[in-house]
């Protein structure tokens, strides 16, 4: 089975290769803008390609399933650049695997697809998929999501299946999170969980999460399965305020939203830290997901809580750390000095 993964080189594409290498029978080719050194992933062919500009056609036919992952979430303050990857990039491969005549389509969809929703308890796949407005990940992903909507409507013999995360998180992909959500002005030894001084205690700060691992495993089944439409993927417990406090062993503190925004707003403006306030807005609005379809249909079950997941993740930034592709390399600036442990 010859499988294409379109961002192989990224977090979740990384994972996805060490799943499937193994498989009898599989074939892996790896779609990458930057190529990673030989050996980095465990993928004997790579095919160097821009999604938003380059041939698709030619490197998907022959296959019998792509994966399409690539996604981009920085520069967020060229907003051009990351529409031209998400949604003409995303537009550009779900046409090439209908002109190569490829049979399985996997799309990397979000909980952030979803339109603002409960915590108090759990949705299923049918919630409504609507933009947060001022969340461009929210509205990418919304956009992508209506586009392969018409891609299943005009091409029903392409058996499409879309799964849709919550935060993912392991400690390879330390330095990609960083680089993307935090900035290099963070001091990485705070990371450790015994120096968190507070938890905010916001209204809707309750969220989900999985292991990089995990939702490769979900990918990979779908891959290899029957799977048609939409999964829900994320690992237990849910991360409340309260549940954070506990693990990180620090007090919650009442904090404004209006407060955490203006920060959040003014340090992104004044590019102090990559995040803009969009993303404030998109973790306290989407709902809690209710995962039993993908464990009921692809006997999917996470091998690590969300605990666990968040506490790798947290000593990944402490030590700096990441794997040889180009996404997820070390960065110099948010290493650690001296030697690792």
């Amino acid at each position: 089975m010859r499988i294409v993964i379109v961002g192989a080189s990224g977090n979740v594409g990384f994972a996805l290769a060490r799943r499937l290498a193994p498989e009898p029978g599989v074939e892996l080719v790896g779609v990458a803008r930057r190529v990673p050194r030989a050996g980095a992933v465990p993928i004997a062919e790579w095919r160097a390609c821009d999604i938003a500009r380059d041939d698709l056609e030619e490197v998907f036919r022959g296959a019998d399933a792509v994966v399409h992952l690539a996604w981009e979430i920085q520069p967020s303050h060229d907003l051009a650049q990351l529409i031209r990857t998400n949604i003409t990039g995303s537009e550009r491969v779900f046409t090439a695997v209908a002109r190569a005549g490829v049979p399985v389509l996997v799309y990397a969809s979000s909980v952030g697809a979803y339109s603002r929703g409960p915590k108090d308890h759990r949705v299923d796949e049918t919630w409504p998929v609507a933009e947060i407005p001022s969340s461009f990940y929210s509205r990418h992903k919304v956009e992508v999501e209506r586009l392969l909507d018409r891609f299943e409507r005009e091409h029903p013999d392409v058996r499409v299946a879309r799964l849709r995360p919550g935060l993912i998180f392991s400690r390879e992909a330390a330095s990609e999170i960083r680089r993307f959500f935090i900035g290099p002005l963070f001091p990485a030894p705070l990371a450790h969980p015994s120096l968190v001084p507070f938890v905010p205690r916001l209204p809707g700060l309750a969220f989900q999460c999985v292991h990089s691992a995990d939702v490769a495993d979900a990918y990979a089944r779908a891959v290899l399965s029957d799977a048609r439409g939409a999964f829900n993927v994320a690992a237990e417990p849910v991360l409340d305020v309260d549940r954070l406090a506990r693990l990180l062993r620090a007090r919650t503190v009442p904090v404004p939203v209006s407060v955490v925004r203006a920060l959040v707003s003014a340090t992104w403006h004044a590019r102090l830290q990559p995040m803009p306030p969009g993303w404030v807005d998109l973790a306290l609005g989407v709902p809690l997901m209710d995962c039993t379809r993908i464990e009921r249909e692809l006997g999917w079950k996470a091998a690590r809580t969300a605990e666990a997941a968040l506490l790798e993740l947290l000593e990944g930034l402490r030590r700096g750390e990441g794997v040889e592709t180009p996404p997820l390399e070390p960065s110099r600036e948010a290493a650690p000095a001296g030697p690792r442990s």
